[in-house]
């Protein structure tokens, strides 16, 4: 009997749904989107090594009004943990203005802004892993502008982590970013101030980005500074370089070089230790990164195998932090 109700239970909602997709107009139909990327590293310095499942990314976005959007990502495993990522709302009364409410990554920087399948080289740079790529709670009011190459997203959100909704607070984080494109270069800047663990952090951006052809060279520049001189001040920066070519006899379709000249200060996450000082939890270093790959693209499909070398340099003294050293990096990325 139990067997039975289960069966017409799934049978109804087989239904249900069947026949709600018939019904609803094919604009409003939610899209599916994902990323997979496996990675093996091999440090050459101890001959330590690992295979990780560093994105397995999930999403699902559309539209119920001709107004209103949504968009729900997860990760599945985030080097093995599970992640909610972006979970809002959106009105978009025309293409000009939207307003979003919800879960989303604050509107800062250009490196940390860039999905895992946007992404040039297997591990982020220093700028965009550390020194400021967070999601949070929060209201975003967006600008984009169709006779004017000007793009502007300014947004209030909760300064305590982005898994704890529940606390009231006094203290919001602000954050707010602008870019402009002139013919085939793009400038952009951002400013934000976040306060996590109870010390304010004001951190600027400004960057480059210029794109020819096939060729894009790009520069970015980040300061971090502590209230009340809590910390000193952190300086980080990013300059790579990629260049592609077309494959015309092989099941991939492009072949590319990568270079990357990243480094940044001595750096504090803004959490205070037991005598409520800030401790550097990030030395001081800078790093050489080379690499290439072989990709198949095809809207919206992407498959691509990736090799870098990363060379790390530290101060006289300074020990390279867990898994932080000179590696050998291979990835299998796939996008749908």
């Amino acid at each position: 009997m139990r067997n039975t109700l289960v069966a017409s239970a799934f049978t109804m909602l087989s239904i249900a749904t069947a026949s709600a997709q018939l019904t609803i107009p094919k604009e409003y139909l939610p899209e599916v989107h994902g990323t997979i990327r496996g990675k093996y590293e091999l440090q050459t310095t101890n001959g330590m090594q690992r295979f990780q499942v560093r994105n397995a990314r999930v999403s699902l976005d559309g539209k119920v009004l001709p107004v209103i959007a949504y968009k729900a990502e997860i990760d599945l495993s985030d080097e093995g943990s599970i992640k909610m990522l972006d979970a809002y709302a959106r009105f978009v009364p025309n293409d000009t203005w939207n307003v979003t409410l919800g879960q989303m990554r604050v509107p800062f920087t250009i490196d940390a802004h860039r999905s895992p399948h946007q992404q040039y080289f297997a591990n982020r740079s220093f700028v965009g892993k550390y020194l400021l790529n967070i999601r949070q709670v929060g209201a975003k009011v967006g600008y984009y502008g169709t006779k004017v190459p000007l793009t502007v997203e300014a947004g209030m959100f909760n300064a305590t982590p982005m898994t704890d909704h529940e606390p009231w607070q006094d203290a919001m984080d602000y954050a707010v970013k602008a870019s402009y494109k002139l013919d085939n270069v793009i400038f952009a800047s951002s400013f934000a101030s976040v306060e996590p663990y109870g010390v304010r952090m004001n951190v600027v951006s400004g960057s480059a980005t210029w794109q020819w052809d096939r060729m894009i060279v790009e520069g970015e520049y980040v300061n971090k500074h502590y209230t009340n001189h809590a910390h000193d001040a952190v300086d980080g920066w990013n300059v790579f370089g990629s260049y592609a070519l077309p494959l015309r006899k092989s099941v991939f379709n492009q072949l590319s070089f990568q270079a990357r000249y990243d480094g940044m200060l001595a750096h504090s996450t803004g959490k205070p230790d037991s005598d409520g000082l800030l401790p550097t939890d990030d030395p001081r270093r800078h790093r050489v990164t080379v690499g290439s790959q072989l990709a198949y693209v095809k809207k919206p499909l992407k498959a691509l195998i990736r090799l870098n070398y990363e060379h790390y340099f530290y101060g006289s003294g300074t020990p390279a932090p867990q898994g932080e050293s000179n590696k050998v990096v291979a990835e299998l990325v796939v996008t749908f």
